[in-house]
C-alpha cells in the first residue's frame, strides 16, 4: 500500500495530480520549456498583484511582462504576521504552514497552498527515485532532531511511522549515543540515510575511530542524502568511506522547495520544474552562467503566499554548462553549522538551535534576528535584534529550552543590538563557537 501518498491525499495534498503535471513539464522540449517558464513567471506575478494585499503594496511598480520591474524580496520583508501575507482566497486552515529554521538569523512562518505543497513532494519523490528510493516503501535512517514537548514529539513519531523512518536524534552526538545507533543499524534493514550533514559527519568520524563501515553492519543500505548544511568534499569522502555508500548532496529551503539535488552524474541539478532560480549581483542585475552572486528564487506555484524573486541569503554560481531546463549549481556559499560542545562531553548539531528558535518566534515574533555564540563550554550568548528588550520571563523560557535540548548548568547571557554583523557573503550564521576542540 502506498501509505505515504495516501496520507498526503487524505490531508488534501493532490499528489497524483502533482506527479502528472511534473511529468508533463519534464517531457517538454527546450523551446516549449522556455515558453512554460515565461508563462508561469508572468502568471504568478499577475496572480499575487491581483489577489495578495501584501504583494500589491510591495510590488506596486511591477509589470508581469517585464521581469526586471519585479522587485527582489528578502526574508525580513516576510517577517510579519502570516495572516497579512496570505492571498485573498486562503485562510490558515486551507494552507500548509511551516517555519524556517532561522539558520540565516531570519526565522519566520510561511504558507503554501495545498497543490504547491503537493508539487514539493512530487519533486522530492522524483529526485529520490533517481537512486531507487521509494517514499512508500524504502526505510529511512533519519538524522534530525525531534521536539521535546509531548504534542510535537508524538506528531513526529507518527510521521516517522507513516514515512518508514527510524529517527536518530542529533541532540546527542556522544559515543554512547553512537553505539546505540549502531545497534539499530545491526537490527534493521534500513535503505538510506537522510539528515543534517554535521551530525552525520560526526557519526562517520566515530566509525573512523572504531574502524567500522556502516554498510558491513547494515548491508541493505544504498545511499546517504546530506541536507540543511554545507557538505564539504573531505567530509563527503569520509562519509562515503565509513558509511560504505554514495553520499548525495541536497540543497533546499522549507519555504520554497527542493532547490538542487545531486544527480547520478554527480551534478547538482537545480529544480527548474517548480522554481525559477536567478543569480544576481549586488545591484540586482542578472549574472550569466559561471559568475557568482546572490541566489534569488521564484516559486512558480505558490498562490497562498508570494515567494517571487526571493533572496534566500545564499551566494552561488550556476555552471556554464547550464540550460534553462537543466541548470547546474556549481558553487554554494554558506549553510555550514558548527558542532556544540558541552561541559559533560556531550556534542550536538548546530541546528539544535532551530528548536530554540521556536520558543522565540512562535508567540509574538518580536525578535527579528539573532545569533548564538558559544564563548566557553558552559557559556553562551544570545545576540538579538528586537524593538524592545526581552522580558525576564522570555529569557527564562529560552534558558529552559536550551537546557531541555542540551543540558542543565549552562550560563546564558542576552545582548540586544540594533543590527547584526554579517559575513562577506551577506550570510548571517546563527551559531558561532569560539572554543577550540580537537576534531
Amino acid at each position: 500500500m502506498n501509505l505515504f501518498n495516501f496520507v498526503l491525499k487524505l490531508n488534501g495534498f493532490p499528489i497524483k495530480k502533482a506527479k502528472q503535471l511534473l511529468k508533463s513539464v519534464q517531457l517538454k522540449s527546450e523551446i516549449d520549456f522556455k515558453a512554460y517558464v515565461e508563462t508561469k513567471k508572468q502568471d504568478i506575478v499577475s496572480y499575487h498583484l491581483k489577489h495578495n494585499t501584501f504583494y500589491k503594496r510591495f510590488a506596486k511598480e511591477a509589470d508581469p511582462s517585464d521581469w526586471r520591474s519585479v522587485p527582489v524580496m528578502t526574508k525580513s520583508d516576510l517577517q510579519q504576521p502570516l495572516e497579512s501575507l496570505l492571498s485573498d482566497a486562503f485562510t490558515k486552515r486551507q494552507v500548509y504552514i511551516g517555519k524556517t529554521s532561522g539558520s540565516s538569523g531570519h526565522p519566520f512562518l510561511f504558507s503554501k497552498d495545498k497543490f504547491c505543497h503537493a508539487m514539493t513532494w512530487a519533486i522530492i519523490q522524483d529526485r529520490f527515485g533517481w537512486f531507487n528510493i521509494d517514499f512508500n516503501s524504502s526505510k529511512q535512517a533519519r538524522f534530525y532532531g525531534i521536539p521535546q514537548d509531548s504534542a510535537g514529539y508524538y506528531k513526529e513519531q507518527l510521521k516517522d511511522v507513516i514515512s518508514n523512518r527510524t529517527r536518530f536524534n542529533v541532540f546527542d552526538l556522544s559515543a554512547e549515543a553512537f553505539e546505540l545507533w549502531l545497534a539499530v543499524f545491526k537490527s534493521k534493514k534500513l535503505e538510506y540515510l537522510n539528515g543534517y550533514t554535521s551530525a552525520m559527519v560526526q557519526f562517520a568520524k566515530y566509525l573512523q575511530q572504531k574502524d567500522r563501515v556502516l554498510k558491513s553492519l547494515c548491508p541493505s543500505l544504498k545511499i546517504c542524502i546530506a541536507t540543511s548544511e554545507m557538505l564539504f568534499e573531505d567530509d563527503k569522502a569520509l562519509m562515503e568511506r565509513y558509511f560504505g555508500i554514495p553520499v548525495i548532496n541536497e540543497y533546499g529551503a522549507s519555504e520554497l522547495d527542493l532547490i538542487a539535488f545531486e544527480n547520478p552524474k554527480g551534478q547538482w541539478q537545480v529544480n527548474s520544474e517548480t522554481l525559477f532560480v536567478e543569480v544576481l549581483d549586488d545591484h540586482g542585475n542578472t549574472l550569466p552562467y559561471g559568475e557568482e552572486g546572490r541566489l534569488v528564487i521564484t516559486s512558480l506555484y505558490n498562490k497562498a503566499q508570494p515567494f517571487i524573486r526571493y533572496d534566500i541569503g545564499d551566494i552561488g554560481r550556476l555552471s556554464k554548462q547550464s540550460t534553462l531546463k537543466s541548470p547546474i549549481l556549481e558553487d554554494l556559499t554558506g549553510r555550514t553549522n558548527d558542532i556544540v560542545h558541552l561541559p559533560s562531553g556531550k556534542k550536538a548539531a548546530g541546528l539544535t538551535f532551530y528548536y530554540v528558535t521556536k520558543s522565540i518566534i512562535e508567540k509574538d515574533g518580536s525578535v527579528k534576528e539573532f545569533v548564538i555564540e558559544q564563548l566557553e563550554l558552559d557559556r553562551f550568548k544570545v545576540i538579538y535584534v528586537s524593538p524592545e528588550a526581552l522580558s525576564e520571563d522570555k529569557k527564562n523560557r529560552i534558558i529552559r529550552e536550551m537546557e531541555t535540548y542540551l543540558e542543565k548548568g549552562l550560563h546564558i547571557k542576552f545582548e540586544r543590538q540594533d543590527h547584526l554583523v554579517r559575513s562577506k557573503s551577506g550570510k548571517l550564521k546563527q551559531f558561532r563557537s569560539y572554543i577550540k576542540q580537537n576534531p
